[in-house]
């Protein structure tokens, strides 16, 4: 047996925990959520897209698997989420926020206000809305892990927004975590640099992708992450290229 055909088969280290997984069809949240399928997590996934999430479905080997189209930036609509959650499930012992958006290279006079609006409502309020509600259903030994990007603590210009709400979404990552360890919830925030995904297609079309990072390095960084120790934990971990940002 070859060392790839190894290495591909199913790992049972998450058998038995329930992990939600937001924007979970594309890019690094399709990359945790076969990540977490290989390590026999059972899922919760969701995103705007319901035909994607039933391929998905479809496509993962995961004991339990649950889809629910979902935006994250509707308060009403992360509460029908929750009210399928909690029909179906008992807790939550893994919430990965990854749901994310970013907006075409535009400087800050150029910027128009509903388009700023739009990337925090996604990048920030939907992170709020989602943990919000999911907190009530996490216990000792949950994590929550925040996809963010390094532009939470780096700036690009022409990304006013997006370099805006990833800072914002680090000031909360940093609060949540602070608040919840006398809970013993971890609270890990994950900043990557440039990773080949379809946010490219808004952010640079031109981008060089072949000096980017695989979405799978992201995820499995994260895996690694969520399987440390329970009084151990990642608080706030950079994943870039080896070239460095572009």
């Amino acid at each position: 047996m070859s060392a790839r055909t190894k290495t591909s088969q199913p790992s049972r280290r998450l058998l038995g925990q329930t992990a939600l997984i937001t924007g979970a069809t594309r890019g690094i949240g399709l990359a945790i959520a076969r990540a977490l399928a290989n390590e026999n997590c059972n899922l919760i996934l969701t995103a705007r897209d319901e035909k994607s999430l039933q391929k998905l479905s479809r496509e993962l080997k995961s004991p339990k698997i649950s889809t629910h189209p979902c935006d994250v930036r509707d308060p009403q609509s992360v509460n029908d989420l929750f009210r399928m959650i909690r029909q179906q499930r008992s807790r939550i012992d893994i919430l990965i926020n990854n749901a994310g958006i970013a907006h075409p290279s535009l400087t800050v006079d150029r910027l128009p206000f509903q388009l700023w609006r739009d990337v925090f409502a996604t990048n920030v309020d939907g992170t709020f809305l989602i943990t919000q509600a999911a907190l009530p259903l996490m216990k000792r030994g949950s994590t929550i892990v925040n996809n963010l990007s390094i532009a939470a603590t780096r700036v690009f210009p022409g990304s006013a927004a997006y370099n805006a709400s990833k800072h914002a979404a680090l000031g909360f990552t940093n609060t949540l975590r602070e608040e919840l360890r006398p809970t013993g919830i971890r609270v890990i925030g994950i900043l990557p640099g440039a990773t080949d995904t379809d946010i490219w297609k808004t952010l640079w079309p031109q981008a060089p992708r072949k000096k980017m990072m695989a979405p799978e390095t992201v995820a499995k960084a994260i895996v690694e992450a969520i399987l440390l120790p329970e009084n151990a934990t990642v608080e706030n971990l950079e994943i870039l290229p080896t070239l460095g940002t572009l």
